[in-house]
């Protein structure tokens, strides 16, 4: 959802050939993984194929990208590499505890 988030921001919209792409996965396990999406009604994909964000999706893409953004600011402050820290920040952000990600958040807003 993150990355349908992030590609949606950059190109205006998504289809699952754009997130195969992004990702670097087969077109068959994105096609399972936004099946997947639609059943838990996260996305819809509209009859041209591009897929949109439903409300639930966009919240919890939003809440990840958040995460995502904040952990890989924190990573650069500490001098590791722009790539390496968005690469960990991506790691980290699918395990990290509310509260560290709040202690982590609030200390990078008083910067």
């Amino acid at each position: 959802m993150e990355t349908i988030y992030i590609l949606n921001k950059r190109n205006g919209s998504v289809r699952s050939i754009d997130i195969a792409s992004e990702l670097g996965y087969s077109k068959p396990s994105v096609s399972v993984a936004m099946k997947n999406l639609r059943a838990n009604e996260m996305i819809e994909v509209n009859a041209d194929g591009t897929i949109v964000l439903l409300q639930k999706g966009l919240e919890i893409a939003e809440r990840m990208y958040e995460r995502h953004t904040i952990l890989c600011d924190f990573f650069v402050s500490l001098g590791v590499d722009e790539n390496v820290a968005s690469e960990d920040a991506c790691r980290i952000e699918h395990v990290l505890s509310h509260d560290s990600f709040s202690a982590i958040k609030k200390y990078m807003e008083s910067k």
